[in-house]
C-alpha cells in the first residue's frame, strides 16, 4: 500500500472528509487529495503532522509495517506473531 493509500485509509477509518483533514492540518483540500492519489509526496514535516493527527506511526504511513501502531524495530515481534 502506498503512502497516499495509507493516508486515505486512515482518513476514512477516522470518518473524516478531505476538507476536514485539510482544515485541521492547515493545508488545502487539493493538497490532501494529491497526497492521497499519489500525485504529490508529503514532506517529512507533513508526514509527522499526519502521523500525530491519525495516531499512526511514520513506519506505518511510509509502508514499512502493516500495523498502525507498530514501529520498524517491532518487525521481529510481528514476524514471530505471524508464525503462531
Amino acid at each position: 500500500m502506498s503512502i497516499g493509500e495509507r493516508l486515505k485509509t486512515l482518513r476514512k477509518e477516522a470518518g473524516l472528509s478531505q476538507k476536514q483533514v485539510a482544515e485541521t492540518l492547515k493545508m488545502s483540500k487539493p493538497i490532501v487529495s494529491q497526497y492521497e492519489s499519489n500525485q504529490r509526496t508529503p514532506s517529512l514535516g507533513k508526514l509527522i503532522r499526519f502521523s500525530r493527527f491519525y495516531n499512526a506511526s511514520l513506519d506505518y504511513i511510509c509502508e514499512n509495517v502493516d500495523e498502525k501502531g507498530a514501529l520498524l524495530g517491532d518487525i521481529e515481534a510481528l514476524l514471530k506473531k505471524d508464525k503462531k
